[in-house]
C-alpha cells in the first residue's frame, strides 16, 4: 500500500510517499532530510503529536498549555479532556506542570505563559 503524507517535522512540508507493507513504513521518498523520513516511519508504526490548548483557571482566565513532549495520537482526546477538567489556581508561572502524566502517558502538560492573578 502506498501513503501520501506531508512532513511536518520541518518548514519545508515535504511531500512524502511511503510504501507500507504489514504496518510498517518499507520505503520513504520526497522528504529533503533525515527529518523527513524519520517522521514517515513514526506516522505509519506509532503516529505521535505535542497537544497544544488552553486550561480554564479557577478564575476564569485563560492559561495556555501544551504537552512537554509527544504523545500517542490515539490519547489526544483523553489528554484534552483532563486539560479542560484542571483549573490552576492563579498564579501560574511558566513551566508549571498543570496536568501529570497526562492520561497516562508518561508526559506532562506544562503553562506556556506565565498568568497572573
Amino acid at each position: 500500500m502506498i501513503r501520501e503524507l506531508t512532513c511536518i517535522g520541518c518548514p519545508m512540508g515535504c511531500e512524502l510517499t511511503v510504501e507500507v507493507e504489514n504496518g510498517e513504513a518499507v520505503s520513504v521518498s520526497g522528504n529533503t532530510c533525515k527529518i523527513g523520513e524519520n517522521y514517515a516511519r513514526s506516522e505509519i508504526s506509532a503516529p505521535t503529536r505535542v497537544v497544544t490548548t488552553t486550561a480554564i483557571s479557577e478564575q476564569g482566565r485563560p492559561v495556555p498549555v501544551k504537552t512537554a513532549g509527544n504523545v500517542p495520537k490515539s490519547k489526544i482526546f483523553e489528554v484534552v479532556e483532563q486539560i479542560k477538567n484542571t483549573h490552576p489556581k492563579l498564579p501560574v508561572a511558566l513551566g508549571d506542570i498543570i496536568v501529570p502524566d497526562a492520561a497516562g502517558t508518561g508526559i506532562d502538560v506544562k503553562a506556556t505563559m506565565t498568568v497572573k492573578e
